[in-house]
């Protein structure tokens, strides 16, 4: 699936929105992604999973997908779907990140950490401390959509569908036009 391929599923589900976002990192936007809306197509989102899953090479031999909630919930399952084995997501019930529901990683277990989008890497980060914590290796980060402009950083290989290069400001730094903008915040995470 080329980028432009990609970006046209997100385009028809309505899903590439233009704007003044403020982003879970706090950080500001003129563009957002809404995977939720392009992932509520389950066929659409089997194309763009399945897309990834090609993209990952055998030798990591997966054994599950763990995925924080909630942004990365239905990303992490349909990526589980893809490669055919076990998807968990992590929860954070007081504030850090936990896997909850009788989930369990056997020590070991290799596991593929799957995020929706990442911007800035620190939900990708906490994500696997706490898959560490629990028992699990993980092997690779994945995510349908790469934001970060480069910078997102892990000790494991980072495997993306798509890199787009979308500017992010702090709250205090906006450019004019975005500054002119009502800010709106499309995502699922309280800013602390």
């Amino acid at each position: 699936m080329t980028e432009d391929q990609v970006l046209d599923e997100f385009r028809a589900a309505e899903a590439l929105l233009e704007g003044h976002f403020i982003l879970s990192s706090g950080l500001r936007s003129p563009r957002y992604l809404q995977c939720a809306r392009v992932l509520m197509d389950p066929r659409r989102a089997a194309r763009l999973t399945d897309a990834l899953a090609a993209t990952l090479p055998a030798e990591l031999k997966i054994d599950a997908v763990v995925s924080p909630a909630m942004g990365g919930v239905i990303a992490g399952h349909e990526m589980g779907r893809s490669l055919g084995v076990p998807a968990m997501f992590l929860e954070r019930p007081t504030g850090t990140f936990e896997l909850r529901r009788g989930f369990r990683l056997e020590p070991g277990t290799r596991v593929l950490m799957m995020e929706d989008v990442v911007t800035t890497g620190l939900s990708s980060r906490e994500a696997m401390k706490a898959i560490a914590a629990a028992g699990g290796t993980v092997v690779a980060a994945a995510a349908l959509v790469d934001r970060s402009n480069g910078k997102a950083e892990f000790d494991v290989p980072f495997y993306p569908l798509i890199r787009l290069d979308v500017p992010s400001y702090a709250a205090d730094a906006l450019p004019p036009e975005l500054a002119a903008i009502p800010a709106v915040k499309p995502g699922s995470r309280a800013i602390a």
